[in-house]
């Protein structure tokens, strides 16, 4: 930490000039509502004087974004949002993107026998590492992906994030056919779900952002509404569980005959006229994010 930050009321009244004037000050700036003035390593020392001097307490750094969050338009509270809810996810996204990297340039590069062969190729123990380190790349981006969104949305709607983990992993579960194969899959191999009144094809969101997200927020706003309604004849722990069920439950469901599913083409096919109409959102089933 290098920075004091403030959340002032008015900007304006800051005298900036004066503060960069300081012996201490290495410059001011504002971000993200924040009005922040670069001290150095020894900022710790400079805000134990500040306080003294002043008699103004810090608060911690949770609170100090709600406050500032009052200073933001509409647009720079869009990416705050956006940027907490991606926060928690990009150290594996980087981790599974470095792997992959690796990955190409050991199996997708040739440079040994005469540019014909790539190292995994020339050894055995190369080609063992690639194998073993896509376990885990698939797992950052395929598996991961979309359970982390479904988490960080969840708990940023203020709903429970292992609601938001069980709807991440039914999204990439193995019962529903793999996003990366609805393309070479022909449509009357496609599996579905028959309800007598629709089918549902059963397609899973491997990878995916845009979905995951729609589904996250689709199961947050169900989960306000159930906890809402509060179920008043039912004590407090017993409640939760229930307004839980039909939550993950009826964002599932939801997710499943296309809320989710906007790259996903036909989700539901319908038999006697009635079909969410977000089923039919885009002409395409093949996996985008």
């Amino acid at each position: 930490m290098t920075r004091m930050r403030f959340v002032l009321n008015d900007e304006s009244k800051a005298d900036v000039a004066g503060i960069e004037d300081l012996p201490s000050a290495k410059g001011s700036f504002t971000q993200s509502g924040q009005f922040q003035v670069i001290i150095g390593n020894d900022v710790k020392a400079f805000y134990e004087d500040f306080v003294a001097v002043s008699g103004i307490e810090g608060v911690t750094k949770d609170a100090a974004k709600a406050a500032a969050k009052q200073n933001q338009n509409p647009i720079q509270r869009a990416m705050t949002v956006i940027a907490e809810v991606f926060a928690p996810i990009i150290p594996a996204i980087i981790v599974g993107g470095l792997i992959l990297g690796f990955r190409n340039c050991i199996d997708s590069v040739y440079v040994f026998g005469d540019g014909t062969q790539t190292l995994v190729q020339t050894s055995q123990f190369w080609a063992g590492l690639d194998s073993f380190l896509w376990l885990i790349g698939e797992a950052v981006f395929h598996t991961g992906i979309p359970v982390g969104i479904c988490w960080s949305v969840t708990k940023k709607m203020g709903g429970t994030p292992m609601h938001g983990i069980v709807l991440g992993l039914t999204l990439i579960s193995g019962q529903l056919l793999n996003a990366y194969s609805v393309s070479s899959t022909p449509t009357s191999q496609i599996p579905q779900w028959d309800f007598g009144f629709a089918k549902v094809n059963i397609i899973g969101y491997q990878a995916q952002v845009i979905p995951a997200i729609l589904a996250a927020v689709t199961l947050g706003l169900l989960e306000r509404f159930f906890r809402k309604i509060s179920f008043p004849f039912v004590c407090g722990m017993v409640g939760s569980c229930i307004a839980g069920l039909l939550s993950v439950a009826t964002s599932c469901t939801a997710n499943a005959v296309g809320v989710g599913g906007l790259p996903a083409s036909s989700r539901c096919s319908p038999r006697a006229g009635r079909c969410s109409p977000c089923a039919w959102s885009s002409p395409s089933s093949s996996p985008s994010s």
